[in-house]
C-alpha cells in the first residue's frame, strides 16, 4: 500500500536591514529554518495561551454549579456502566 502526501508551501516575505541580512549571510545561518522554527514556537505558544483561555473560562462556567449537583451527575454516571 502506497499512499502520497503532498505537502504545500507558500512563500512570504520580511524586510530586514542590509546589515542583518549580511550578518546571517556571513555566519551562514539558514534563513528559513530559523523563521520557520520561529513561526512554529509562537504559534505553540498562541495555542498554549488558547487553550489556558479555554480553561480558565470552563472553571468559571464549572464553578457556578452547585457541588452536590457535580457529586449527584458522576454517582447517576457510575451507575450506567
Amino acid at each position: 500500500m502506497c499512499i502520497n502526501v503532498i505537502h504545500t508551501s507558500v512563500t512570504i516575505s520580511v524586510r530586514i536591514p542590509k546589515e542583518l541580512k549580511e550578518e546571517i549571510k556571513k555566519y551562514g545561518i539558514n534563513i528559513s529554518h530559523v523563521v520557520r522554527k520561529a513561526l512554529e514556537e509562537e504559534l505553540r505558544k498562541k495555542k498554549i495561551e488558547e487553550a489556558k483561555e479555554a480553561a480558565k473560562r470552563l472553571g468559571e462556567f464549572f464553578s457556578k454549579i452547585p457541588e452536590e449537583d457535580i457529586v449527584k451527575c458522576i454517582k447517576i454516571s457510575r451507575k450506567s456502566y
